[in-house]
């Protein structure tokens, strides 16, 4: 379908105006930067003693061990656990049995509406443990219950958005419910799904931060550490956030990378009757 079906081209008017909106934009963008620019440059936040620590191997090394790492075993370890449960009660809301669909639904509604900060403190209180090891769990379990019901309906979503054909299809030449799904819907469901399971991924990666509210190492908590010491909030949050973009920046290479090498340059490999433009069956 071409563009012009959805929507009429802009006049030379219009596109005379978009670029005077997007000049304005621009230019309101760069006094921003400037206004604070200059405004930590009055507060002496550019000081080279408050950047020092950034050249000490102690330092660096405590944000990048006890700090990054940390940071993103725990988004591993959730992004895992989220694409698991996401998976079973994504397939459990599309169950033809009640006792299997209303539970799925019920358990993907209420984590969904529940705030991570919320989820994570109460998991810390309730594990009983005031030690790093506590904090961690609670980040893990809080962001993968979230994470996970998130990707339910992200997987439900992608699935109903198979055309109804090519399961009428399946089912027609003999094939069970979970042959139809593993072999027929899924596979074209990933290619549908993929943007917004990489998006979750990266939101999963930096709610990781909301972790210094209950003690979890990572990034915030070795950042924390710095500027106490140092009284040097503002360069050590600048590096922190740095270190955060570009991990979600190398992520999101990664995926986009994935998605052409396995799911857009290559024709997924449907077994089943019909065509894919038409949806019919045999």
């Amino acid at each position: 379908m071409s563009a012009s079906v959805l929507f009429d081209s802009p006049g030379p008017r219009t596109v005379a105006r978009h670029r005077a909106y997007s000049v304005v934009a621009a230019v309101l963008i760069v006094v921003a930067v400037a206004w604070a620019v200059k405004g930590f440059y009055d507060h002496g936040q550019f000081a080279y003693d408050k950047w020092e620590a950034f050249t000490t191997p102690s330092y660096v090394q405590a944000l990048l061990v006890d700090g990054l790492l940390q940071t993103l075993l725990m988004a591993v370890l959730a992004i895992a656990g989220a694409l698991v449960m996401g998976t079973v009660l994504g397939l459990g809301k599309l169950s033809d049995h009640r006792w299997v669909r209303w539970p799925a639904a019920a358990i993907v509604e209420f984590f969904r509406a529940t705030p991570v900060l919320l989820l994570m403190i109460f998991i810390w209180y309730a594990l009983g443990i005031k030690e790093d090891s506590s904090g961690f769990l609670a980040v893990v379990f809080a962001l993968t219950l979230y994470n996970g019901s998130v990707l339910a309906e992200v997987l439900r979503a992608g699935i109903n958005a198979v055309p109804k054909g090519q399961s009428e299809a399946a089912y027609a030449i003999g094939m069970r419910k979970s042959q139809v799904m593993s072999i027929v819907l899924v596979p074209q469901a990933v290619k549908i799904m993929f943007p917004a399971m990489i998006a979750q991924c990266i939101v999963a990666l930096k709610d990781t931060a909301l972790g210094a509210a209950v003690l979890a190492p990572g990034l915030m908590r070795v950042g924390k550490a710095i500027y106490t010491e140092l009284h040097n909030q503002v360069p050590t949050m600048a590096v922190v956030a740095l270190l955060y973009i570009v991990v979600n920046l190398l992520l999101l290479w990664l995926a986009t990378w994935a998605q052409k090498k396995y799911v857009g340059e290559k024709k997924l490999q449907v077994a089943m009757v019909g065509t894919m433009d038409t949806g019919r069956g045999v």
